[in-house]
């Protein structure tokens, strides 16, 4: 089988390495010279811990699987399994906590409450006050600015394997072909077109006007090196309002009694920190959903993320070095984890994942594989 994959952002470069690893022949085109979107623009996190239940969360966990596989054949990656921590403070915080630890889930998720004197025993830098913290140990992390060119350097030792870079396509001709800008057409027995927040163009007449995908975007930063480990990703209590695992009596409550108010609740905030392989932390984010998006960034939510670290880790943050603007796809119907859909014969368009792109990308791709027979 001769497989046509358009894009090379995590989602798409995971669909090249299934139809390879199935001993297909892979023609992957990306317009950029190097995938620019958001699968470079966000934290790397492996992030199981936040998943809604049932469908979201058996992706994400079978994605966890494949990272860990994935990771141990190609170092590169930055692979590792540093689990998370989201401190709480007050009875408001600890209760979400709690409805969280008290889930069906919770043991596959590697959820535990612990106390402080035990989180800093996992994470030492969290110097900061606060009464509890949420574990999560199956959250990982692996390098998202390089873990897309590491994967095409392994595919690249297949012969199987053909990356076209600064190629646009621009139309799908007949059946499981497509023209490129540079006037050549590829054929396959499959396409798939992993186009990320590309939703307009060639994707709008394959997919129609109603296609049910929305874009998002996310204000991001990351520092010089910290001066000491951060030995697992850190999230804030605000994390709770955005991730629907912690859906409960006990959320319901905290949003009412506490909502989420100033600078955090005008930019839709939460705070998600990782430690990159430098040392630096990469700290995000905001949400911004209605067009036309902004075309700057804005200080006052950096301003914001910087109080919470600094009150987490009981210290000056380091030099921020540097702050990105991103935009992602995402479904609008909540409850799927991504959207697939056959716009042509034998051509399937894979877009959507929204903030789980990076989390759940392998275990998206090895569903397409097994839906389309690879």
């Amino acid at each position: 089988m001769r497989v046509i994959v358009v894009g090379a952002g995590v989602v798409g470069t995971m669909h090249a390495w299934h139809a390879v690893e199935r001993g297909h022949e892979v023609v992957q085109i990306e317009r950029e010279a190097e995938a620019r979107g958001a699968s470079l623009r966000n934290f790397g996190q492996i992030w199981v811990s936040g998943r809604a239940g049932g469908e979201e969360l058996a992706t994400a966990l079978r994605a966890r699987e494949l990272w860990e596989d994935i990771g141990g054949r190609i170092p590169a990656l930055g692979f590792r399994p540093n689990g998370s921590l989201t401190p709480v403070r007050g009875a408001l915080e600890l209760a979400v906590a709690e409805a969280a630890v008290a889930r069906a889930d919770a043991a596959v998720r590697g959820h535990k409450l612990l106390t402080p004197d035990e989180a800093r025993a996992l994470n030492p830098a969290l110097r900061g006050e606060f009464d509890a913290a949420l574990y999560c140990e199956r959250d990982a992390a692996v390098e998202p600015r390089t873990a897309q060119v590491a994967l095409r350097a392994e595919l690249r030792k297949s012969p199987r394997y053909t990356f076209l870079p600064g190629r646009e396509v621009r139309e799908v001709t007949g059946e499981r072909a497509v023209r490129d800008d540079h006037g050549e057409v590829h054929t396959g027995d499959a396409v798939v077109l992993c186009t990320g927040a590309w939703l307009g163009g060639l994707v709008r007449e394959l997919a129609g006007p109603d296609l049910p995908v929305r874009c998002v975007r996310l204000q991001m930063m990351q520092t010089d090196p910290l001066g000491e480990p951060l030995p697992t990703s850190v999230a804030d209590s605000d994390s709770f309002r955005y991730y629907p695992a912690y859906a409960s009596p006990a959320l319901d409550e905290l949003n009412g009694r506490r909502p989420q108010a100033g600078t955090a609740a005008e930019h839709r905030m939460q705070l998600l920190m990782v430690q990159r392989a430098d040392g630096g932390l990469t700290i995000g984010d905001t949400h911004e959903y209605e067009h036309p998006f902004a075309f700057d960034t804005l200080e006052d939510p950096y301003d914001h993320l910087t109080g919470v670290v600094e009150s987490l880790l009981g210290r000056p943050l380091p030099k921020v070095r540097r702050r990105w603007a991103g935009v992602y796809a995402q479904c609008t119907d909540s409850g799927r984890v991504v959207h697939r859909q056959r716009v042509r014969d034998a051509v399937w368009l894979v877009t959507g994942p929204g903030g789980r792109g990076m989390t759940c990308s392998p275990a998206i791709a090895e569903t397409t594989a097994n839906e389309l027979g690879w």
